[in-house]
């Protein structure tokens, strides 16, 4: 079993290393303005003497940071002053760089917002779509083409449009779209829309278009879809959650920048519903499924080991349940490929079409058995049996026939709001999210580039918290040119996840709009199911004591968490694995 824990000891190697570590992040993260500075090093603490490197809260108020704690107050001293602290602050932060290095995090690693035990799960439910089964970048393009195609041969749109191909970088998953303003942007979870994020077409609106048309830079609740992401009932604003929503996303932005470009005077919410309708059809009419079934090496990703975790489960005598919105043949079609023809053995329940989140709210709509010629059966169920494939139904039926209640079952899905929200806010059910993703983001954090930037950001963020005192013109000067370092460097991070909308998770300082509904809706969340193979089933997962604003910064178990620096060992226990 490879070991999902880093020892304190490994950052403790370089004892005064460490010491500046705590002190670096007590000093970027501190509010309260009460640290002590002198000439020599914005670093030096604290009353027990100069040999201890953590600051003291007892100290120098900021208010008092003035020019009196200077040589001299002269324009010319006082601006070496404030470049001497910087630079000192900038050598402390380079020592860190290596230590911070060294703890990578592991793109296998399944992160918990929740305490949750596997010991305690004996049914383990799935969905299909980017769960079970991953797809490549073929599957969008594909999905791009035809709906674009559906546009043009259907609804009338410009021949034009085919010379925009698919643009596999250009959106990110969780970014809203304004409807009648035909915008699409980022927003975080305090509804502020972060500015530099938002797109009309394929060109980005300057920032002071954006207040002037938002009147700020915040998003009213009451015109932010509602609980599923939609736009319904007046609200004004659709998220996009789905990974299979990016050709949606690409579609819209193409016909915005072609209307654009060429002067024609378009209803933007005719054209948000006519893009919808289109996407729709490619999957209502069964269009892309019968393209995967005829190239499925090309569309499905064979290499995510769903088979391996299906056969542990199985193994450790678990039972498994598929409800998927996909009809059967599809799944049937990329189970055999990925899983083999005996797939249907492993699962007790399989249930397809379920017309999800419907099928989590809706008592009315009651089984009904498809043999595997796919016609629909009449007989009223009595039993969800094993080897059956039943469709459509309802999640209160489901607990009926099977028991299966609370926080015994986990249930694992893409679709923050379709698979999972319903499910631990009605339901109880334990949850995992699948993020394709996070494997790609943390490839990003762990680079050299990546840690460098982000150390001195949140050092240079913290020095600008604590000089802001100094009102004089000359101190003033200098703090511009290190708010403007800051700003450079805030793009420069966006830029290495997505050059338009930087990471899935982050708006800058603050959580996206995505992270907040993952945070709330996921007891666990992963990149893929086959991070499963890296634990047991009798681990318990373990959410970090992340610090709240007024709480001290670090905690001792923030330094040994599961994430980082997980170099995997080549043996396992046989204990849960095959």
């Amino acid at each position: 079993m490879p070991t999902l824990s880093l020892p304190v000891s490994n950052l403790l190697r370089n004892k005064e290393s460490f010491k500046r570590l705590i002190a670096h992040f007590k000093y970027s993260h501190t509010r309260s303005g009460i640290w002590t500075v002198n000439a020599s090093t914005p670093w030096i603490s604290s009353s027990r003497g100069p040999k201890s490197a953590l600051v003291s809260r007892r100290q120098v108020p900021v208010g008092q940071l003035t020019a009196g704690n200077m040589s001299t107050s002269s324009r010319e001293d006082k601006t070496s002053w404030l470049w001497s602290v910087y630079n000192e602050t900038k050598q402390q932060t380079q020592d860190l760089i290596p230590v911070i290095s060294n703890n990578f995090v592991n793109p296998d690693t399944i992160f918990a917002n929740n305490q949750m035990s596997l010991q305690d799960i004996e049914i383990y439910g799935f969905d299909y779509d980017y769960t079970l089964a991953f797809y490549s970048r073929h599957l969008h393009t594909l999905i791009f083409n035809i709906a674009r195609d559906i546009l043009i041969d259907e609804h009338r749109y410009p021949e034009g449009l085919k010379e925009y191909d698919y643009m596999p970088n250009f959106v990110i998953r969780g970014l809203h779209y304004d409807v009648q303003k035909a915008l699409l942007m980022k927003i975080d979870a305090f509804h502020y829309i972060q500015l530099g994020t938002v797109y009309r077409g394929l060109n980005p609106v300057p920032e002071k278009e954006v207040i002037a048309m938002y009147e700020g830079s915040h998003v009213p609740l009451e015109i932010m879809s509602d609980f599923y992401g939609k736009s319904s009932q007046g609200h004004t604003m659709k998220q996009f959650m789905d990974i299979f929503s990016l050709p949606e996303m690409t579609l819209l932005s193409c016909v915005n920048d072609y209307f654009m470009k060429h002067n024609i005077d378009y209803e933007p919410v005719h054209l948000y519903k006519d893009v919808k309708e289109a996407i729709g059809d490619v999957h209502v009419r069964g269009i892309m499924y019968r393209a995967v079934e005829a190239d499925i090496e090309k569309y499905i990703c064979y290499g995510e080991q769903t088979h391996a975790v299906l056969r542990k489960l199985s193994k450790n005598g678990k039972k498994m349940f598929l409800i998927t919105n996909s009809p059967f043949d599809f799944v049937d079609r990329g189970m055999n490929y990925i899983v083999g023809k005996d797939w249907r053995d492993l699962f007790d329940v399989v249930i397809v079409q379920a017309d999800k989140p419907g099928f989590f709210n809706d008592r009315r709509k009651p089984f009904r058995r498809v043999t595997d010629k796919g016609v629909l059966l009449w007989d009223r169920i009595h039993h969800l049996e094993k080897g059956q494939i039943y469709k459509q139904g309802n999640l209160y039926e489901f607990l009926r026939l099977t028991g299966w209640r609370g926080s015994k079952v986990l249930y694992f899905g893409d679709h923050i709001y379709s698979d999972l929200a319903d499910l631990t806010l009605k339901h109880g059910w334990r949850t995992g999210a699948i993020i394709p993703e996070l494997r790609k983001e943390i490839k990003i954090m762990n680079t050299e580039e990546y840690v460098h930037t982000m150390t001195w950001l949140q050092a240079l963020t913290a020095l600008l918290e604590q000089m802001q005192v100094h009102q004089d013109p000359a101190s003033q000067t200098v703090i511009q040119q290190w708010i403007n370092e800051r700003e450079e460097m805030r793009l420069r991070t966006k830029d290495i996840f997505n050059a338009q909308f930087g990471s899935l998770f982050r708006t800058y300082h603050n959580p996206t709009y995505f992270s907040r509904r993952l945070s709330r809706f996921a007891d666990i969340y992963m990149a893929s199911l086959s991070c499963l193979l890296n634990y047991d089933l009798q681990h318990t997962f373990y959410p970090r004591r992340t610090p709240l604003q007024h709480e001290s910064p670090i905690w001792p178990e923030q330094t040994s968490t599961g994430a980082m620096n997980i170099p995997f060992q080549s043996h396992r226990t046989t204990t849960g694995t095959e």
